[in-house]
């Protein structure tokens, strides 16, 4: 069912709030935009599937309200994007939600499972994905279009429903509803430009004070690049954003002599200049502390190394899938005593951290066996 009227949707968001269990997914493009832009939604409950135009409605409200009913699950796969993009578009973060990708994680699939693997194996069904490159802000979609966009949402409330059995076989479930409950929350999605310089490649290498130009200069490129509708590369890359920090420029002329500032305006370099200079003038109390990723001796890593194999152990043991417990980062964090560790509470110290604790004192080891590691 295509819905591009008012009136559609409305019907069907009625039709749909007599169910518990409706599944999303959307589509949409970001290459050439801030933010993502917003192309179709598809919504299916366990009697019929919709692909919901949000380029043709102007009033997305009533599916707003159903995607933010609480009486109703909110089936996903894979739903950190999805749920980005509902936030920029709509102005709404779905709840509660049930992640397909991230339950077949503790049910004993790989990690980052494929939708067209997931619907293979419970199902049986081979998702034909011819049109995984289409562009989905052009119109008229055809009928080959709409037809793989529902494709993502028609076998998934059926698959909640066998996993949901499955999770409550095996007493999982208490582990899934922090992880999913930790994705609907809107500070996930809410981005301050302040922050941005954080995911600046190679912020690293520059000092606390270079660190608080970046700081300046990334919230004036995010401003800019938010205000105009473009990705901020296009405004300025990293790599000239790190120059930029690195030379401070004072002028917008000495800013102009950096290779990458050509597509800059006057007035665009004139902001820039005054970011640095802002920057500059920050109270050294006030630079950002430099977050440096610890990392084990030489001689610690032996000992990292020896807790993934009992890491893998544990992981194979309860059928959960290895990233999903711990990383290497994590292990370190842990065998260094960090109280952060995520291994030390909850279900993975149940599953992975007591036993890490024991081969840490000495009291458990491992041994090989016919070509397995295995436990002492």
């Amino acid at each position: 069912m295509y819905i591009c009227e008012a009136d559609q949707l409305r019907e069907f968001c009625d039709r749909a709030r007599t169910h518990r269990v409706i599944a999303v997914d959307t589509e949409f493009l970001r290459e050439r935009t801030y933010h993502p832009k917003l192309c179709l939604v598809q919504v299916a409950t366990s009697e019929e599937a919709a692909a919901i135009d949000p380029m043709l409605i102007d009033d997305l409200a009533p599916l707003a309200s159903l995607l933010e009913d609480n009486s109703i699950t909110k089936v996903f796969h894979a739903c950190d994007q999805d749920l980005e993009v509902l936030y920029d578009g709509m102005g709404c973060v779905p709840a509660p939600v049930f992640d397909t990708q991230l339950a077949a994680a503790f049910l004993g699939h790989r990690m980052q499972m494929g939708l067209g693997a997931l619907v293979q194996a419970y199902e049986g069904v081979h998702l034909d994905k011819a049109d995984g490159l289409t562009d989905w802000a052009r119109r008229p979609l055809d009928d080959g279009q709409l037809r793989y966009a529902e494709e993502d949402v028609l076998y998934l409330p059926a698959i909640y429903s066998k996993m949901m059995d499955d999770l409550v076989a095996r007493n999982r479930l208490a582990w899934l509803e922090p992880e999913l409950a930790a994705t609907c929350d809107p500070s996930r999605y809410k981005r301050d430009p302040r922050e941005a310089y954080w995911h600046l490649k190679r912020s690293s290498s520059l000092t606390r004070r270079q660190l608080a130009v970046a700081r300046e200069v990334c919230a004036w490129r995010e401003g800019c690049a938010e205000k105009r509708d473009l990705p901020r590369k296009w405004v300025l890359s990293d790599e000239v954003v790190v120059e930029i920090c690195r030379r401070a420029p004072r002028s917008a002329e000495r800013l102009l002599r950096i290779r990458g500032t050509d597509q800059l305006s006057k007035r665009d370099a004139e902001g820039v200049v005054r970011a640095v200079q802002k920057g500059l003038s920050c109270d050294p109390a006030d630079y950002p502390l430099m977050k440096h990723r610890a990392r084990p001796s030489a001689e610690f890593e032996s000992v990292v190394d020896l807790m993934y194999a009992m890491l893998r152990l544990s992981a194979e043991k309860c059928e959960v899938a290895l990233p999903l417990i711990a990383t290497r980062d994590d292990l370190y964090a842990f065998a260094t005593g960090k109280e952060d560790s995520p291994l030390r509470r909850g279900w993975r110290f149940e599953v992975a951290g007591e036993r890490l604790e024991s081969l840490l004192a000495g009291e458990l080891g491992l041994t090989v066996k016919d070509g397995r590691v295995e436990t002492l």
